[in-house]
């Protein structure tokens, strides 16, 4: 019996200090770009959660008891910030109990704070629409936000995390020779989209227009945030007849009922791009996500 009590305690001890139970980073990411960041600096030692998907609008996501459960046990929050998900965050972080995930504390990052933002607004009026006195929260679909953002996430993991740092380190920098050889290539695919323009369905793509130098003519939404409306609609159709636009550009999670009809009446094809992680079945990560984005784009303009 004594022999028995021995190895059990033995074997219970092994499992205590084997490397495979050490916990895994808890990493809760509020929209999918930001999870498979994550993975790809974390790998195994982190356990990634995704509080979105490419088929849901980010700005309009309930709090429900699914994500406060997850928000509770995450030892770290990443979320773009930029008020994008000012509608369902703070009630999130109230619910969730957990203190280490609060605004101010290490276990919270905003992707947001660590990039310029573009199109902050010079007057706040909700007559504007939906805007954001930050600026345009949409910054991942420019990947130079994303290196910048993968380096800032990479150091608040090994603050978390210091058993794992070096981990951490070393796949931030195979991940950054990876991600600058992809930009080289991107951009050169991308030279033919240089002043193609386009209407979109929401101002989802202003990051991913600066970098590519895409012209945006206008916006199915009469204001962000505002559905599309039928006299917006008709506006929008005499003002793109004349204007060459060669696509209408909407995310996998917009209606396309609106870039349908216009696209029916204006003779213009319209591009549904993934917006994010998920978005296409090519999509399938970050590097995915841009591959795709820059095959569907270079379809219209060719």
């Amino acid at each position: 019996m004594k022999k028995i009590t021995k190895y059990l305690f033995a074997g219970l001890l092994a499992s205590m200090l084997s490397p495979a139970a050490t916990a895994a980073l808890n990493v809760f990411a509020c929209e999918p770009e930001w999870a498979a960041l994550a993975k790809e600096l974390g790998a195994e030692a982190v356990k990634t959660y995704s509080a979105t998907t490419a088929f849901q609008d980010p700005h309009r996501i309930e709090a429900k008891p699914s994500l406060i459960a997850q928000a509770r046990s995450a030892d770290l929050m990443i979320c773009t910030g930029a008020e994008l998900e000012v509608g369902w965050l703070p009630l999130l972080l109230t619910q969730s109990g957990n203190a280490n995930i609060q605004r101010g504390q290490p276990g919270y990052l905003e992707a947001a704070s660590l990039v310029p933002l573009l199109e902050i607004p010079t007057r706040l009026d909700r007559a504007l629409g939906d805007i954001h006195s930050a600026g345009n929260p949409h910054i991942h679909l420019d990947p130079r936000n994303i290196a910048t953002v993968a380096e800032g996430l990479e150091t608040r993991m090994a603050q978390l995390d210091p058993g794992n740092a070096k981990l951490y380190q070393s796949r931030l920098g195979a991940f950054m020779e990876r991600w600058r050889a992809a930009v080289v290539n991107w951009e050169k695919q991308a030279a033919a989209l240089k002043g193609l323009p386009v209407i979109v369905h929401h101002n989802a793509y202003s990051y991913l227009n600066a970098w590519l130098g895409l012209q945006q003519v206008g916006a199915l939404e009469p204001k962000p945030g505002i559905p599309p409306t039928a006299a917006h609609l008709s506006e929008l159709l005499t003002r793109v007849q004349n204007a060459g636009v060669q696509g209408i550009l909407h995310s996998a999670y917009n209606d396309p009922r609106p870039s349908e009809w216009l696209s029916e009446r204006a003779k213009i094809r319209v591009v549904v791009l993934p917006y994010t992680v998920g978005g296409t079945e090519q999509a399938r990560d970050l590097f995915g996500l841009f591959d795709e984005t820059l095959k569907r784009l270079l379809a219209v303009a060719s």
